[in-house]
């Protein structure tokens, strides 16, 4: 795919991450720098930019809903600094750079996790031109997405399986990843599209691709813990089945894994049919997946 557009929102979402995190006004500039570390850490900025793209197939200008877009990166950043922890995945690197625990150590890890997820939700009612109400619809939305029901609940399931391989099947994985990486996926999209003024309808079709997105996203995810580089991806190929953790690779074979994920995308491709053109950009990004590196 062409990136221009991609690499454009990417820099106008780095710019916005970085004015959030002010040192100078901070508490304790130790916290702020931890915080800061991971988040200007790099990454495809892909939950943000879903924010903005649903919003554009709705007929909005996803730009002007940067506060919105931001407090999805930071949501998931904590997610990650948590995930890397000696207690959960116990990664030394992430992104090619050492994790914030063996920066910063394990605690102030979890305070710049905890941090990041609770200003996001300051970040998110900073969002101008939207009515109050809708605010907090998307806050809800985002609350249920990080929630015991949607991330946290996934890697709860995550930590307790692992090590238990056998234990899981594939409609076990679908629930546990639909939740653990899915969730936030579906609360950009569908923040994006309600703050557009997504009609029953077409937040009901941003849904459903939200939702094959996520599971696109996690079935490439495993295939490149056994096929990335890891150069390129940042962190060490291989960690799942260190880790003993089931992924769809595992419990099918490469091949199926591949299957599995062009069939996601190409449910997702049809479930934007009703937005035409309005919606090429949330297509392309679907289709990148089969072919991501990283």
């Amino acid at each position: 795919m062409d990136k221009t557009q991609w690499n454009e929102r990417k820099k106008i979402i780095e710019k916005a991450l970085v004015e959030e995190l002010q040192e100078d006004k901070a508490l304790d500039p130790r916290l702020c720098e931890a915080m800061k570390y991971s988040l200007t850490a790099g990454g495809k900025r892909l939950r943000p930019i879903l924010v903005m793209a649903a919003a554009d197939a709705i007929g909005a200008t996803g730009t002007d809903y940067i506060h919105i877009a931001c407090a999805l990166e930071m949501i998931h950043t904590y997610s990650l600094i948590h995930d890397d922890l000696p207690a959960m995945d116990n990664d030394d690197y992430r992104r090619g750079k050492l994790t914030n625990h063996k920066v910063f150590g394990e605690g102030m890890a979890v305070l710049a996790g905890d941090a990041l997820l609770t200003q996001a939700f300051e970040v998110i009612l900073r969002q101008d031109n939207v009515p109050a109400e809708v605010l907090v619809q998307v806050v809800r939305e985002v609350a249920i997405g990080a929630g015991p029901n949607g991330m946290g609940g996934g890697q709860s399931i995550d930590l307790e399986a692992e090590g238990h391989q056998m234990a899981m099947t594939i409609d076990d994985l679908r629930k546990m990843h639909g939740a653990k990486t899915g969730a936030l996926f579906r609360a950009a999209v569908r923040s994006g599209a309600i703050v557009a003024g997504a009609k029953p309808e077409e937040l009901t079709a941003l849904t459903r691709y939200a939702d094959c997105f996520g599971l696109a996203f996690q079935i490439t995810d495993d295939i490149l813990d056994v096929v990335g580089d890891e150069a390129v991806i940042g962190k060490p190929v291989g960690s799942d089945e260190r880790n003993e953790k089931s992924t769809y690779v595992t419990l099918t074979s490469l091949d199926e894994a591949k299957k599995m994920a062009a069939d996601a995308v190409n449910e997702a491709v049809d479930a934007l049919s009703m937005f035409g053109d309005k919606a090429a950009f949330l297509r392309e990004l679907v289709e990148c997946l089969l072919n991501r590196n990283k």
